[in-house]
């Protein structure tokens, strides 16, 4: 993945990274509030089964006790037995003694009324019959829960179900509802039946309606259906209070990670991944500058030069990134890619023009390199060259240790490379490494070219080359007296814009055969 590709990803990993910490936060305030409601709600509901199942076992207890009586029903002995029952156990209002259905007398009356119960409305799973009326040997209209053995009934308020103390910061409301007649046994405040009807129509265990939050949970073994409800003001009231905890250390994450991201993504975007990208997208190119005879400017080859091209058409100047390239460790990378692209363009034409030669620039970081000596051979078999087709150019700086660079030099000339130095007189003492080196041709640098007419360190290098039988090129030759003035003083080889700027491979092929045309 390109460096560019990192950015737009980082991107837009920023953007998460600011945003979502804020948007959990934002989750987790309603998650936990939603969370502490709910909990609410169930452990309200969860105490109110627990209360409902206490006043039944109670009841069943009273039964057995009462049960328990063997005496002559309806006697004094009896009803006072009935009368401590009621009397003790706290959720029965009132203890009746049966025949059939016919009460005959309670703990509160020695005789009952003339009335008869209703068929029982279910019958428990221990054998107990269960109602749910408004009958009683009182004659007071009120709902009461009735739990009969064969011969004895206790009956309930069934206000004590639900007689239960929220201990939540918000109003719990309740309601118990009979599955079986479908009527509200008991509730803490008035229950809509309707909404209970709808959710055992459509199997909702919740739903939210009116602003409240209904909890439905049936309870098949008891007959009875619960419902818990609370107003949602509160769940929002509390969602505040928890974004009042949960934005700050969202935000705080947010930052954090905001910052190592834009960390990372002014990384992605330094000039070492810059130079990456155009390297690995092979965006870099390869322009060819004439190298010509001086004495009949007829061509013998031209030297390649590395050409970055910007997205607004422009080049950058090789003065500042190939030092780039050199100082990340990049310059090898850069190197193999002019000598790949070399071979691409012009590897046809070398092939057609045997005594044709390109010059390829090395760097100090190159010399020690594995990989282009094998990339050089193999290209060179490829298009069925001859190693002396390929010269290698070395700047004065790159033999600060001549030691180290002479094993290196010396490997690419048993190969049959010819060996430059580029830019003569402008680096290292010069003598001290030619006489160390084995090359074949300096390069006099433009500044000397320009001063001929004011300075005469030029005819001193010339003299130098001639001394130690090197061939010479002269670079950056503009004018033709110039170029009279070095043919006359023995330079051979000359470049320039004299004759040539550098051109990209289609424009350099049609130069070239338009010169060997002509001379």
């Amino acid at each position: 993945m390109t460096s560019k590709k990192m950015v737009s990803l980082v991107i837009g990993v920023l953007i998460l990274s600011v945003l979502l910490p804020v948007i959990l936060s934002v989750w987790l305030a309603h998650y936990q509030a939603e969370k502490d409601f709910i909990n609410d709600l169930n452990t309200y509901g969860e105490r109110v089964i627990m209360r409902t199942k206490r006043v039944v076992d109670q009841a069943k207890t009273a039964l057995v006790e009462i049960d328990a009586y063997k005496g002559t029903p309806c006697t004094e002995d009896h009803l006072k037995a009935m009368r401590q029952i009621a009397y003790v156990q706290r959720y029965v209002q009132e203890v009746i003694w049966l025949d059939g259905l016919k009460p005959l007398c309670s703990s509160m009356e020695s005789k009952s009324t003339q009335i008869q119960f209703s068929p029982p409305t279910r019958t428990t799973h221990d054998g107990y019959r269960l109602w749910l009326t408004s009958e009683n040997d009182l004659g007071i209209k009120h709902n009461m829960v009735a739990l009969a053995s064969k011969h004895h009934m206790v009956m309930i308020d069934p206000n004590s179900f639900a007689d239960v103390i929220s201990f939540s910061s918000w109003t719990i409301h309740v309601a118990l509802i009979a599955i079986d007649s479908k009527k509200v046994i008991s509730d803490n405040r008035d229950f809509d039946l309707a909404l209970w009807q709808q959710a055992q129509r459509e199997g909702d265990e919740s739903l939210i309606k009116n602003g409240n939050l209904y909890d439905f949970r049936n309870y098949p073994d008891l007959g009875i259906s619960l419902v818990i409800w609370a107003s949602t003001k509160p769940l929002t009231a509390s969602w505040h209070r928890q974004l009042l905890i949960w934005l700050p250390v969202g935000i705080l994450i947010s930052l954090a990670g905001a910052w190592l991201i834009v960390r990372e993504l002014r990384r992605l975007q330094s000039p070492y991944y810059n130079m990456l990208d155009a390297i690995n997208d092979r965006v870099i190119e390869v322009y060819y500058q004439p190298i010509v005879l001086l004495s009949t400017g007829k061509i013998v080859g031209a030297e390649a030069l590395a050409r970055w091209r910007q997205s607004d058409g422009t080049f950058l100047s090789p003065d500042m990134f190939v030092p780039l390239a050199e100082e990340t460790g990049l310059i090898t990378r850069l190197t193999q890619l002019v000598i790949e692209k070399t071979f691409d363009d012009l590897g046809p034409w070398l092939n057609c023009h045997p005594e044709q030669h390109i010059s390829i620039n090395l760097y100090p970081d190159d010399l020690t390199s594995t990989v282009l000596p094998t990339v050089i051979a193999g290209r060179l078999q490829q298009w069925r060259l001859s190693p002396s087709q390929i010269a290698l150019e070395l700047t004065e700086r790159s033999m600060v240790d001549p030691k180290s660079s002479a094993q290196a030099l010396d490997a690419y000339r048993k190969a049959g490379h010819a060996i430059y130095i580029d830019d003569f007189g402008t680096g290292y003492s010069s003598l001290s490494y030619l006489q160390d080196l084995d090359v074949d041709l300096i390069k006099i640098d433009k500044t000397f070219v320009d001063a001929l007419e004011f300075k005469h360190l030029t005819s001193h290098i010339i003299g130098m080359a001639k001394a130690l039988d090197l061939a010479i090129v002269a670079e950056g030759i503009e004018t033709e007296s110039q170029r009279e003035w070095l043919n006359r003083h023995g330079v051979q080889y000359g470049q320039g814009w004299l004759y040539s700027k550098a051109l990209p491979k289609g424009d350099f092929i049609f130069w070239a055969e338009d010169n060997l045309r002509k001379s």
